[in-house]
Order: C-alpha cells, then sequence, then structure tokens
C-alpha cells in the first residue's frame, strides 16, 4: 500500500501502510516534515495531504481509476469509490471467489480529499467500465488501472482456480494492452505506463533495495517494511507510447516518486512529496526517444 501511496502523493510510508492497514483507521497528522512529509501514523490522509488526483481536478484536467472487480461483492465494498468503513478491519486482504478486489491497491481511496468529494464515485469505478469509456473516446487526461489480485500476479494459484503468478499477468495484458493501445485517443499523445509496487518480501528473492539516494521516510524507522532494507526493491517498467522508439531500453534507475514527478511535469503540476526531489529524476531523453 505505500508504495501505491507514493505512486499518487510522493508520501513515503509508515508502518502502518506498510502492513496493507489491516484496519481503516485515520492517519493522525503530527505536522509537516520536510519534502512535503506530512508527519504522524496510520492510513487515510486528511484532506489537507493532496494527490496527483487534485492536482488533475484543480488544473481543470481529468483522472479515472479502474479497479478490477470493485462491487462485485457489496458486502464488501461498494461499486465506486471501494473502501471499508473508517476505523473498520479491511475484508478485502484476502480474495474470495467472485471478488479479487484488493482496497490497499487502490490508492485514492486513502485520502479524505477523494473520499469526502462526489468524485470519488464518479472517477473511481470498476475496470469493466473502461471498454465503454474507450469506445467512446472518454478517457480522462490520467488513468490509473489496477488488476485484480490474481491478475496483477499477487496470488498463485488464485482463489479460483487460475495459475495466477505471471502466467495470469501475461494473459491479462494480453486482452487489455492490445485494446488501450489500439484506442484513437491513444494514439493521439498517450502514455502506457505498466509497472509494479514492489519487489518480493519473502523467500529467497527477497528485496528491500531502493535507488537513487532515496530518503529515509520520517515516519518509519524502515523503508523497506517488512524487509529491512531502503525501499521496495528492483521491479522493471514497459512505457509504450508515440513518442518512445520502438525497442527502446534503458537501465537508468529511476522510483516511484520519479514517476509521480514525469506526470506532473507532463501535466505542468507542482511537485508532490518526494516527487520534488531531483535525484533521480524525471523520465526524459532515455526514455521519451521518440519525435515530438
Amino acid at each position: 500500500l505505500g508504495n501505491y501511496i507514493a505512486l499518487v502523493s510522493g508520501q513515503g510510508s509508515n508502518p502502518q501502510t506498510q502492513a496493507d492497514c489491516q484496519v481503516f483507521n485515520e492517519f493522525i497528522p503530527a505536522g509537516t516534515g520536510s519534502d512535503g512529509q506530512a508527519l504522524g501514523q496510520g492510513c487515510v490522509y486528511p484532506s489537507s495531504v493532496r494527490t496527483l488526483a487534485n492536482q488533475l481536478i484543480s488544473h481543470g484536467l481529468t483522472w479515472k481509476g479502474y479497479m478490477e472487480d470493485m462491487g462485485n461483492d457489496p458486502a464488501r465494498e461498494s461499486a465506486t469509490c471501494g473502501h471499508p468503513p473508517l476505523g473498520a478491519p479491511d475484508p478485502t486482504q484476502n480474495a474470495e471467489v467472485g471478488d479479487q478486489y484488493a482496497a490497499r491497491h487502490n490508492p485514492f481511496v486513502y485520502f479524505h480529499s477523494i473520499i469526502d468529494t462526489p468524485a470519488c464515485a464518479q472517477r473511481d469505478v470498476p475496470l469493466s467500465r473502461l471498454p465503454d469509456d474507450l469506445a467512446n473516446s472518454r478517457i480522462a487526461n490520467l488513468s490509473f488501472i489496477t488488476p485484480n489480485l490474481c491478475h496483477d500476479g499477487h496470488d498463485e494459484p488464485c482463489v479460483n482456480g487460475k495459475p495466477g503468478g505471471l502466467v495470469s499477468a501475461d494473459a491479462w495484458l494480453r486482452n487489455w494492452v492490445p485494446r488501450i493501445i489500439g484506442s484513437s485517443v491513444f494514439k493521439r499523445n498517450g502514455l502506457l505506463l505498466v509497472t509494479f509496487d514492489e519487489a518480493e518480501a519473502q523467500g529467497g528473492g527477497a528485496d528491500a533495495s531502493a535507488c537513487c539516494s532515496e530518503a529515509q521516510f520520517p515516519n518509519t524507522p524502515n523503508n523497506g517494511g517488512p524487509v529491512q532494507g531502503s525501499g521496495g526493491g528492483r521491479v522493471g517498467a514497459v512505457a509504450l507510447s508515440p513518442f518512445i522508439r520502438p525497442g527502446t531500453v534503458t537501465t537508468h534507475p529511476y522510483n516511484h516518486f520519479s514517476t509521480l514527478r514525469t506526470i506532473e511535469q507532463l501535466f505542468g503540476l507542482p511537485l508532490l512529496g518526494y516527487a520534488g526531489s531531483p535525484n533521480p529524476g524525471s523520465f526524459w531523453a532515455n526514455v521519451f526517444t521518440g519525435s515530438f
């Protein structure tokens, strides 16, 4: 969860977000630290903590989150803006047959600046709405898509008997990526970024390394959460765009804060939290290798 929150707000983790917020409780603030960090502990940030979604709306732009399986079981979560009641245990921590949605993979619902507004129900919606939006060119300036716990590679095997892991993740991508990049809105000036939240946290492949002189977060003694280390480990990303030459490869290190920084700069937005750090900076010439 801490990594998802980083992607949309530039906030570092605390022990509760690192533990995926088993209880959906309030973030108790204790002031503001350097690098725009909200000091304190907890899960649901106060309305004073802004996100990329808030920035887009305030600049006359749009956003939408598409969450696979959200609302499939109304007893667990609502059909839009799905999250537990404040102070209650999170019933979506484990997948169930027919509903493999996880609130912890939906970063927008951890901010009062979003869930306390009508925009959450309007813009934080099930993935099943994406095909119609693509067909009718109703795509927002920023779309954030989260597969369910089977299709994101998290579970292996899945609760429904599917293989899970990279097998199910690859099959999901084979279905969705052609539909997205084949749309008219993507072909005009789109960027599709496929990435992961973290590396393995258990077993022999556990990795809590970090790149780029990442700061020590003020609200946790260990950035790596359950694994001793300075970050979430090494993950890869694939970026598709008319502005990226096919076959482009870079080994230059970036992190989630530089991903947020890149998105904000592309839209001309102020930099939130650790996105303001110049190290590692933004994706530029070594990623955007095509013609503008």
